[in-house]
């Protein structure tokens, strides 16, 4: 593969956004050992993040999106305001089918699955560092296209439900009830409700069991 070197020794910075210890441990331990790329920092939330670009001004910011607290979907959307110009690539576990879109609407350039290899991931570094975006083969002609729309009605039923809503359904599947979700999402509880009755709808499910159970059961998924 070749190496683009933007100076004389010059190394892009990559800022690495994750809250396991371990993973930070490991894409620092690899990134570093590219002769154009360099870490300058970690974080492990949200809140340590925009500390952390504050701070260290970063080319690119590796992002996974189950952090502690406030999502990594949350904290793209603080990025694309407070910080516009440093691109992001989504680096994470969860189904790019259900997910990719969504970061490329809050606003990442890429989105690479951890179960890809390590040179597929300084590959996607790389070019998103370039200006391009960043998608794995399946997705890449569809979801370049539709970057920044809402999802066409052929796309699964969950793929369907916005942003609040999908967040909503990701809240219900790890077990909080409406109470929580308000607080976490600064929300009332009706607007919960209306959300819950609104999901409910698109996806086609006659009862709030009914509801609770696929969330559960999708959630599971995702982080098996």
């Amino acid at each position: 593969m070749k190496t683009t070197v933007h100076a004389a020794g010059e190394r892009r910075r990559v800022l690495i956004v994750d809250d396991h210890p371990l993973m930070r441990l490991g894409l620092r331990q690899f990134l570093t050992q590219e002769p154009d790329l360099a870490v300058c920092g970690e974080a492990a939330n949200a809140t340590e993040a925009l500390a952390a670009v504050e701070r260290s001004r970063p080319d690119l910011l590796l992002l996974d999106l189950s952090l502690t607290g406030r999502s990594g979907l949350d904290l793209l959307k603080d990025l694309r305001v407070r910080f516009p110009r440093t691109p992001v690539l989504v680096h994470s576990v969860h189904d790019e089918l259900i997910f990719a879109e969504r970061a490329l609407r809050a606003g990442a350039r890429g989105y690479l699955m951890k179960q890809e290899s390590g040179s597929q991931l300084v590959a996607a570094v790389r070019q998103v560092l370039r200006g391009e975006i960043y998608l794995s083969e399946r997705l890449r002609a569809p979801a370049a296209k539709t970057a920044g729309r809402r999802p066409p009605a052929g796309q699964t039923p969950i793929a369907r439900l916005t942003a609040r809503e999908f967040e909503v359904f990701q809240l219900i599947g790890r077990g909080s009830n409406n109470q929580e979700i308000a607080r976490q999402l600064h929300i009332s509880i009706k607007t919960v409700e209306a959300h819950r009755e609104h999901i409910k709808r698109k996806l086609s499910l006659d009862s709030s069991t009914a509801l609770n159970l696929l969330a559960v059961r999708w959630d599971s998924d995702q982080t098996a």
